[in-house]
Parts: C-alpha cells; structure tokens; sequence
C-alpha cells in the first residue's frame, strides 16, 4: 500500500476540531485520538476500495536502438484483467540519463479492457538504458491510500553515437568522386592506379601520353588515373583517462567517435579497409573484416557502450594490437590527447617506425576555452590562468613537433573542426598517391 499527500492534510485540518473541542469542554487529546482513528478507517477503506494493480498486465514497446539526441517513442500497455475500473499512476524505472522526466503517467483502464501510454525518452548519454520494473499505483475513492504493485517487465535499448559529423560527408563524397574520375576533372599522383584511356585534350600532361596506344589508335592516347583502391585504414580511439576530459558538450571521447564515424564512411565509400580499435588497458572494441553498407552499423553498435576509464593507456600493446589487424601498408589515424609532456612520453616512446607506405595520423580534441584564457588580462588571476593557458598551448605545441620528427602527422582542432579536417587530410593523402 502507499498514502498520498491528501493523508497528511487531513490529519492537518484535525487541528480546527481540536481547538472547537477545546471550547466546548471537549477533552482536546480525545479529539484528536477520534480525528487520527476517523483518518485511519478512511486509509484502510480506501486501500480496500482500490482495484489490485497485480491484475494488471504490462507489456512493453521499447527499440533496440537509437541514436543520442534523438527521441525515442517508448510505450507501455496495462490490460485489466480485474472486475474494476483502474485509476493507474505509472512510473517507468529508467535511469535518469534515459530522459524519461519526473512525471508519473496517469491511465484509466476499464475492466477487461488494454490501454497504451506513451513514455518519450530523450537520452543523453550513449550506452545501454535498462528499465528493470514498471510500479502501478492505484488510489481508492477518497485520494488518502490505495495499492501499488512492481511489476519484472525488462525494457533494454542501446544508444549509438550521434555522428553529428554525418553533415559534412555530402561535400567530402562530392570531392571523393572527383577524385575517382567521375567527372570531367583527372587527377594523377605518384602511386595512383591506371583507371582508362582517351584521347589526347590540349593541355594534358604530356607524361600521361600512351604511346602503345597511341600507335594503335592512330591518335594520341593518353592514360588517366585514379586514387588507389582496396587500402587500410586503421582508427585507435583513446579510452585512457586523457579521453574522460570534458571538452564543449561532451568529452574527448565524444568527439574521436565523430571523426572516426566521417573517416570510415568517407573510406569505405572510396573502396578501403576501415578496422577500429578502442584501447586503453585492454581492448574494448574491435571492428575488422566489415564492409560496405554493415560498416557504420557495425562501428556505431561497438563504440556505444564504451566510454574512458580513469587509466593510463599502454600504448606498445595499443599498437602491438594494430600490428594484429592488418600488415599491409595503411594509413593509422589516433585519436588521442597528447597535450603535454609528461604525460605523452609513453606514446611517443611506443610511436612506431613510419614506413614509406604507411601514413600515421595523430588527431587531438583541443578546447576554444584555452584560447579564450590567453586573451583576457584584466586582473591578477587572470594573469596566472592566461600564463598557466600559455603553457598549454606551448606544451601541445612541442608534442606536436615531436609527433612530426617521429614521422608521423599532428591534427589538432576543436570537436566540431576536427572530423573534417581529419577527413579532408585522407582526401588529400589519396589525391597524392600517399595511401
């Protein structure tokens, strides 16, 4: 059974009988004792009186899966299995993160008849959303009591990531496609592929000229070209403590599954390999050997339930496990947070030898707030914070160089710049015959 708050303003206005009582001659203690039992019986009528919520039963609609942001149309059926109109107070046991609000649904189910309540969810945080229970109240007549019930009906759903960055894929394909060959503009690269042959156009570069063909055809032939095929691409996401970092909205984390996302739908357009790895201690996603249209699915469905651990990262294993994904020649893009000195040593001790075939691609999450800092001197404290911002910067700086005299190649960019900047860096590796 449960009480309402009706229950505590009854007892409340006991008060004026008691002070009339008092008046009268009345003994004041004895009318408050007639005051609390009248309230009691009328507790006790009321949970008498209330339909049983345990005749009710709950069935639920819940999708699998959504995407963070998105709302999600959840629902939940009461059949009344009782000789008694139902008056339910519902409350569905989402976790907060869920977005379900604080508000109990209310529904009048009449005997031997199923009604459905919709229960929208806004979630805000990736992973899985468990509801384990459904409880239903039901008062009595009089609003003071009434009878509640839990009810095992288990709602699971998973929430992806956003891949807000999908905005920018439409350009980045345009520009893909022109790469191609499929259009007019031909574009050739130390290491491109010989896609076909046709006829010589003024102003062609004349070392495209074929002349086999050419004494075939009896007019000048020329050879055109397109970026390679059938490469590797392989992402290392940071889950390390670095990656919990709040950054904007989300954390740094957030923004690597972003760019990931644009890269490996960009390449698996452009017909490469794309394997994932999110490591920090251990792995705790991998997605190899996945094509085509299953890619992103495979990719979103992985990455969801995986946020950054309060760990450092081992990098020699991080990079020992790329070793196990793939070796042929490929472009490795970490998306990672080398910021500073101390703590970029163990990365850049374990930076692998860049061969001339493999491209290596370090992506960092920077926060405008730091820039911001460096601007403001109006008073003492904001001296330090700008001095303390300074030296941010320039210990970022000089990972960054170190990055480059490894061989490798630093990105750094804010959340909403770094996917296409990391994007636009493949397009420009594939248009230069480098992957």
């Amino acid at each position: 059974m449960f009480v309402t708050g009706r229950l505590a303003l009854a007892v409340a206005v006991g008060v004026v009988p008691v002070v009339l009582s008092g008046f009268a001659g009345f003994p004041p203690y004895a009318a408050l004792g007639l005051w609390i039992a009248l309230c009691a019986v009328l507790v006790a009528l009321d949970v008498l009186l209330a339909p049983s919520p345990r005749t009710v039963v709950v069935s639920r609609r819940v999708p699998t899966r959504t995407r963070l942001g998105e709302l999600v149309p959840v629902s939940v059926a009461l059949q009344n299995r009782g000789g008694r109109t139902l008056h339910a107070l519902i409350r569905d046991a989402w976790q907060p993160t869920a977005g379900a609000g604080t508000d109990r649904q209310r529904l009048v189910v009449p005997p031997g008849e199923r009604r459905r309540i919709e229960i929208p969810l806004l979630p805000r945080r990736r992973g899985e959303l468990v509801s384990e229970f459904v409880m239903i109240r039901s008062r009595g007549p009089f609003g003071l009591a009434g009878r509640q019930a839990r009810h095992p009906v288990r709602g699971a759903m998973r929430v992806l990531p956003a891949f807000s960055s999908r905005k920018h894929l439409p350009s980045r394909l345009a520009r893909l496609r022109e790469l191609d060959g499929n259009t007019s503009i031909q574009v050739r690269g130390q290491g491109t592929e010989f896609d076909s042959l046709r006829e010589y156009v003024r102003g062609d570069d004349v070392r495209s000229i074929d002349w086999r063909a050419t004494a075939r055809a009896g007019t000048t032939m020329l050879r055109t070209w397109r970026p390679e095929r059938d490469r590797h691409v392989v992402i290392i996401i940071d889950t390390g403590r670095t990656a919990a970092a709040r950054v904007g909205d989300g954390t740094r984390v957030d923004a690597a599954l972003e760019a990931s996302l644009l890269l490996a739908a960009l390449a698996s357009r452009a017909g490469d390999h794309v394997h994932l790895l999110m490591y920090d201690r251990v792995v705790r996603a991998r997605v190899t050997g996945v094509e085509g249209t299953a890619l992103l699915p495979a990719l979103t469905d992985a990455m969801a339930p995986v946020h950054a651990r309060l760990v450092d990262t081992d990098w020699s294993g991080a990079f020992a496990a790329v070793r196990t994904l793939t070796t042929r020649p490929s472009l490795i893009v970490v998306l990672t947070a080398q910021d500073a000195a101390e703590s970029a040593r163990g990365f850049l001790g374990a930076f692998p030898d860049v061969g001339r075939a493999t491209s290596i691609l370090v992506g960092s999450v920077t926060d405008d707030g730091i820039v911001d800092l460096t601007r403001q001197r109006g008073s003492r404290e904001e001296i330090y914070l700008a001095a303390a911002a300074e030296r941010t910067m320039r210990d970022a700086e000089n990972v960054a160089d170190a990055i480059r005299r490894a061989g490798g190649e630093a990105i750094a960019a804010d959340p909403e710049t770094l996917p296409p900047r990391i994007a636009d860096r493949y397009l420009e590796l594939k248009a230069a015959g480098r992957l």
